[in-house]
């Protein structure tokens, strides 16, 4: 298919989308709870090649593709429907006296039609949950999911046209020039996740349009380790939420930020639980994963330096595999602390105390994520307290993302905009704010000609 064929496809696609939002068909709630539905039997169906695909993009094992992707999909999708209704109806206001008699109330209408680019590192679940969400909302959805990861990109477009109609849910796989090609055109919602660089380029191009956006995006999340924190305990829950997804996870912990008196021991429980979690031999072991491409996994060997190396360090081109590595003594000249490392290589930098952990945060973009180890309350919410981030976890690591019931974003340079839940719903959503104005009784004092009594009045009713 040439350029000039791709681009009358998707304009074509476009225009179906805008038409079949245009009649109607999705606004009732009957509508949206059966598209729900088959969504998730759609995942249910195809859940084998949803797992087969995600091991040939990332080397995911079954238990991992099911804990990080199909299930946390599942639930999203289950949570859409079960609250639908209540999200659905309208949120009656309180009504000033100078409105009598009216009643006042918000009420969600959808957007219209959205786009949702997504990254490779979670690549279905970072497709469906936004999808649920528009889909709950009312809108029409273009998939566009990375080409990074292409086997989940076709079994995505398979499940997606076995199940919706093109001119309400569709998949365009593709690289740059599908997304150049779909970003000519005007939606009614942008949603993207990814990297900076890339989102600087989407939001430059929607301004063209004025359309609005979401952006899930990333940085360097950090995570503190105070002098009170039970050790092994955060050890355990570290090497989990920093090695899934050989690292490849956008809330991450990036670095350690540890206070020098208890560095070394954590270090040392650091790498206990890494042979724990993942044997002597990581290399081999068949529930890791792997690196996404050979681009990324050279960006990543060049990141992990000899006089730094603590455990771990050994690569393998054939497979693009990375040891979980730990580097200690890091500097914030050092390459690695230089962008997001997203990948297996946690730096562990000291600090003499609390307050020298947070300047550094604070002397650093907004990340979107940040985890603090801590048995002190004091300490808890001190950071809490001073330091900017998306969202984040107190004595874990990363499952503030799994819960329905809590919005997931960032902020600053980390992102703008939220979702998951309700929020999802409300990101999907415009919510218009009604006055219903009763015909009965109609107050005279807004109108001319106007009195010394009137201006009484309007000041008693406004003040």
């Amino acid at each position: 298919m040439t350029l000039q064929t791709k681009d009358q496809a998707i304009y074509a696609l476009v225009d179906k989308q805008r038409k079949y939002f245009s009649s109607g068909a999705t606004l009732q709630e009957s509508f949206r709870r059966t598209q729900l539905q088959k969504l998730y039997d759609a995942v249910k169906s195809h859940q084998a090649e949803i797992c087969d695909a995600l091991f040939k993009d990332l080397g995911k094992s079954a238990h991992e593709a099911y804990l990080s992707e199909i299930g946390t999909t599942l639930s999203e999708i289950s949570h859409m429907k079960k609250h639908l209704h209540s999200y659905m109806k309208r949120k009656y206001k309180p009504t000033p006296l100078a409105q009598f008699a009216a009643t006042s109330y918000v009420s969600p209408a959808p957007l219209g039609n959205v786009l949702i680019i997504s990254p490779w590192n979670y690549p279905f679940f970072l497709n469906l949950s936004p999808l649920a969400n528009a889909i709950a909302a009312g809108n029409t959805a273009i998939l566009k999911p990375s080409a990074y990861a292409p086997a989940t990109g076709e079994v995505l477009q398979k499940l997606i046209s076995a199940s919706f109609s093109e001119d309400y849910i569709a998949v365009i796989t593709g690289g740059r020039e599908e997304n150049k090609a779909l970003l000519t055109h005007k939606f009614d919602l942008l949603f993207f996740t990814g990297g900076k660089t890339v989102a600087k380029e989407v939001m430059r191009t929607a301004s063209e349009h004025l359309s609005p956006m979401i952006l899930e995006l990333g940085g360097k999340s950090p995570c503190i380790v105070d002098a009170t924190a039970k050790l092994k305990l955060a050890a355990k829950r570290i090497v989990f939420g920093k090695f899934l997804n050989c690292g490849q996870t956008c809330i991450a912990p990036d670095y350690i930020l540890a206070e020098e008196s208890i560095k070394e021991e954590l270090i040392q429980c650091l790498i206990t639980e890494i042979k724990a979690q993942f044997g002597e031999d990581v290399l081999n072991n068949p529930n890791y994963g792997k690196i996404i491409n050979q681009k990324h996994f050279v960006r990543l060997s060049s990141l992990i330096q000899s006089d730094t190396l603590v455990y771990g360090g050994k690569c393998d081109p054939q497979t693009l595999r990375i040891e979980p590595t730990i580097l200690n003594n890091v500097t914030w000249e050092d390459p690695v602390m230089a962008d997001e490392v997203f990948g297996p290589i946690l730096s562990v930098i000291g600090v003499k105390d609390l307050d020298e952990a947070i300047s550094m945060v604070k002397a650093h973009p907004h990340p979107l994520a940040l985890y603090i180890f801590s048995e002190s309350k004091v300490n808890q919410q001190k950071v809490l307290a001073h330091c900017q981030f998306g969202g984040g976890c107190i004595n874990d690591t990363i499952i503030h993302i799994a819960t329905t019931h809590m919005p997931f974003g960032g902020v600053g340079e980390s992102g703008m905009g939220c979702y998951h839940g309700e929020k999802g719903f409300e990101t999907f959503s415009h919510y218009r704010s009604i006055v219903d104005k009763k015909t009965f009784y109609d107050l005279p004092i807004r109108y001319q000609p106007y009195s010394k009594f009137k201006e009484k009045l309007i000041s008693f009713f406004l003040k």
